[in-house]
């Protein structure tokens, strides 16, 4: 752990009895896949650079629009036009100049996932498809990897953690099926600008939790947020008899 790190940036979190120094040097040698930089990606991103995360591995082949720029605060004016993993990089790289980064630019085949996931303690989906959403799960399920996902849009939001132990707890699939995939996005219903940052956060907490072996985590609950009521509620997903990936 450099001199950054400890005590200085790491001192609040040496601080609590469930991390302490062992929890925080698991945080520190850890890697996390991200799937997404966007509203989502760039609130997750940011608290596990500035909380330690030794090697975080950057996946997103979107360039920045004007229209990100209301949600998405790793970038700004002059980032339009440019990859937003370049432009998350240098950010991150300024709140935590020990984070080791990894961009990836393309599309992920399936092989290549596979890869980046075996490379991860945890992996993150805030992506926008189900597409995307889905293959990252079966690569999940596959290779064992914890997997926290995410979704915002209008004034609500939703998270929750699956795995690493699929054969006893369900996977993204138990939750969604590909008939979901018609479900409305953000783009064309809107969402309010700090509600992917709520769960974005929310996201960091968790995977934060699970590198540092902290308790409390349950994997195979969604957690509902209802931004007008500042209201969270709690679900359990059910593992499906017949699902095709982790059944």
């Amino acid at each position: 752990m450099s001199n950054d790190q400890q005590p200085g940036r790491s001192a609040r979190h040496l601080a609590l009895p469930q991390i302490g120094d062992e929890g925080q040097e698991r945080i520190t040698s850890s890697t996390v896949l991200l799937i997404g930089l966007g509203g989502i990606g760039c609130a997750t991103a940011s608290y596990l650079a500035s909380s330690g995360v030794g090697h975080l591995i950057l996946c997103d082949f979107d360039t920045v629009d004007a229209s990100n720029l209301g949600r998405q605060v790793l970038y700004g004016p002059a980032d339009i036009g440019k990859l937003k993993t370049s432009q998350a990089a240098a950010r991150l790289a300024a709140l935590n100049p020990d984070v080791r980064l990894t961009e990836i630019t393309d599309r992920l085949s399936d092989a290549a996932l596979t890869e980046a996931v075996l490379q991860s303690d945890v992996v993150v989906d805030g992506c926008d498809n189900f597409a995307t959403r889905f293959q990252v799960s079966d690569a999940c399920v596959a290779n064992s990897r914890c997997l926290i996902s995410g979704a915002a849009i209008r004034f609500e939001g939703q998270i929750a953690v699956f795995g690493p132990e699929y054969s006893i707890s369900p996977c993204y699939r138990c939750l969604y099926q590909e008939a979901d995939e018609s479900l409305d996005n953000c783009a064309g219903n809107g969402v309010l600008a700090p509600v992917p940052g709520v769960i974005g956060t929310m996201m960091a907490v968790e995977a934060l939790k699970f590198l540092a072996a902290v308790s409390g985590t349950r994997p195979g609950q969604l957690s509902l947020y209802d931004a007008m009521s500042a209201k969270w509620q709690q679900v359990a997903i059910k593992k499906r008899t017949d699902c095709p990936a982790c059944s």
